[in-house]
């Protein structure tokens, strides 16, 4: 049996618990448990980043951006988990 409701659902951005690197790859660990990675290269900062600076890398925003305080770079982690990069894959 299945049931239909008029009510919307709650929808609920992505946010993260947790961020790191593995080389040149950012890791973000997401509030439903969802592990999400992308390439630096990416984005043009990051791109220009050692990989030092990539691992400095911060949750602010109550998980809702990353930031590189070095590099003056925030990057939105619905952003992330949408694809929205600036350049195209290598």
């Amino acid at each position: 049996m299945s049931t239909i409701t008029d009510e919307p659902r709650l929808a609920v951005e992505p946010a993260a618990l947790r961020a790191w690197t593995e080389g040149r790859t950012i890791y973000v660990e997401l509030h439903d448990g969802r592990i999400v990675g992308f390439p630096a290269d990416r984005f043009p900062l990051l791109a220009a980043a050692t990989e030092a600076q990539l691992a400095r890398v911060q949750v602010e925003v109550n998980g809702y951006a990353l930031r590189w305080e070095e590099l003056d770079e925030d990057i939105t982690v619905p952003g992330i988990v949408a694809g929205h990069f600036p350049l195209p894959p290598k």
